[in-house]
């Protein structure tokens, strides 16, 4: 199948497969988000040896299943072996004696699987590229894993044996707008780019998602059918997706729900409160819900490390909690709900993710690319006014956005032009800032040209965030 999109990460593969060294490359990202489909389809039939890691497997299974790989790639039978530093050993005889000219691609798929308790897998792991394969200028061999924090923790800052020996670290991410566009058409799937907004602000740009449109049905009977139906795909996507990826998920799914309470985000001592979990248990669950994408942190304007915001921003999440859960099973809820208040309140915030994930493009449509720039929110000590997402620009220009979704062209009322007045001398007024304050508004269509429109100075559209 055809690879959309992802032309940054093409162009990297290509380069670590045409490299004159051994290459270790860790890819990580969000489940679903299309990891192994990337490795699997840009190298085809070039592997040398490929084995994915069997779910809540003992190390007896697992070595098992990695010997029925080297049965599968080899040209001769591998007896079973019973330890990792065996089936490591065997997996060199193969590679030694492979037909394979050039790079030879070993992929291990779900890593962290293979590393159950006291198998002894990373000390095979680690024999197999510290006394092999760091001197073979013909390997490149690519591990990958949903579970971001096992992969960050246990191999990319291990501090044992393979201690800096990953060569390159793949961090995937979620499709952008222009991708899924790309990825809609390629499957014969027509929607508007309207549509498109949408259907991210309900399940994100997670390739496995959309992948399950039906293209003769709409948005609204795609959502229904995947969400709201008794036996709908995604209906209990939720519990499903925190299990598989952390142990102790409950407590991950207690920060995401408090999270969700507080759209604005938490800092670390809010989310304590809320949760009841403390000390370097918390830590770690907000550091894998960072690197697994379900949550951002961020900083304040002009504020220290320890105002650190934390923000839900998974998007089927969000979705999940607002509409899914405590939602029976049942036909076009979904088309019932789109013209509701409750509709609506839910779609103002999910556009504003969607344009906090891509950043990029607006800086683009703002001229602004090649300009060094921070981004944060603010949130006023005093009148209650909040900006998300705050650009300070090296140019001495500061960009506070303003995200509107609307059906038409927005129109900025009487009442909500003295809004934004407020909203900037408060900004000026607090943060002491000498730079120029513009005031940025990030809208479906545009604005409707009128005697308060003239408070703004730059417009973005939705179709600027397509770029």
């Amino acid at each position: 199948m055809e690879i959309i999109g992802r032309q940054e990460y093409k162009r990297d593969l290509r380069r670590y497969y045409e490299s004159e060294f051994p290459e270790f490359v860790a890819v990580y990202g969000r489940r679903r988000v299309g990891k192994t489909f990337l490795i699997r389809e840009f190298f085809r039939d070039k592997f040398a040896f490929y084995v994915t890691g069997l779910a809540k497997e003992d190390k007896k299974g697992q070595l098992a299943n990695f010997n029925d790989a080297l049965n599968k790639y080899g040209k001769m039978p591998y007896p079973r072996v019973q330890s990792w530093v065996d089936a490591f050993r065997q997996l060199i005889h193969l590679l030694e004696n492979s037909k394979i000219r050039g790079k030879k691609v070993i992929f291990i798929d779900e890593l962290s699987w293979f590393d159950t308790p006291r198998a002894k897998f990373m000390t095979g792991l680690e024999a197999f590229w510290n006394g092999w394969a760091s001197s073979r200028p013909d390997i490149l061999l690519i591990v990958c894993a949903s579970a971001s924090s096992w992969m960050t923790n246990k191999l990319i800052n291990n501090h044992g044996g393979l201690h800096n020996r990953v060569t390159r670290i793949m961090p995937l991410e979620q499709f952008s707008l222009r991708e899924c566009e790309d990825f809609f058409k390629s499957r014969k799937i027509v929607l508007g780019r309207r549509e498109i907004v949408e259907s991210y602000m309900i399940f994100g740009g997670i390739p496995f998602y959309i992948n399950m449109f039906d293209g003769s049905l709409s948005l609204a009977q795609n959502v229904d059918k995947l969400c709201f139906s008794k036996n709908g795909a995604l209906r209990n996507e939720f519990s499903n997706l925190y299990a598989s990826l952390f142990q102790h998920s409950e407590n991950y799914i207690a920060v995401v729900k408090a999270l969700n309470n507080r759209v604005a985000g938490l800092t670390r001592k809010e989310i304590s409160k809320t949760t009841k979990l403390q000390g370097g248990g918390l830590t770690n669950i907000l550091d894998d819900l960072d690197k697994c994408g379900f949550i951002r942190k961020y900083h304040a304007f002009s504020k220290k490390s320890k105002y650190t915001i934390y923000q839900l921003v998974d998007f089927y999440t969000l979705f999940y909690f607002h509409f899914i859960q405590n939602t029976a099973a049942g036909r076009n809820f979904w088309a019932t709900m789109l013209n509701s208040s409750r509709h609506a309140a839910w779609s103002g915030y999910a556009f504003e993710q969607v344009c906090l994930q891509h950043e990029e493009q607006i800086k683009q449509r703002l001229g602004i690319a090649g300009v060094h720039t921070n981004t944060a929110s603010w949130r006023s000590q005093k009148e209650g006014a909040q900006i998300d997402l705050v650009i300070d620009r090296d140019d001495r220009v500061i960009n506070l956005c303003e995200m509107k979704y609307a059906d038409n062209k927005f129109v900025i009322s009487k009442e909500y032009a003295e809004t934004l007045r407020n909203k900037r001398t408060t900004f000026i007024n607090e943060t002491k800032t000498r730079k120029a304050v513009h005031l940025t508004m990030v809208t479906t269509y545009g604005l409707k040209r009128n005697v308060h429109s003239g408070e703004v100075q730059s417009e973005i559209l939705m179709e600027d965030l397509f770029c």
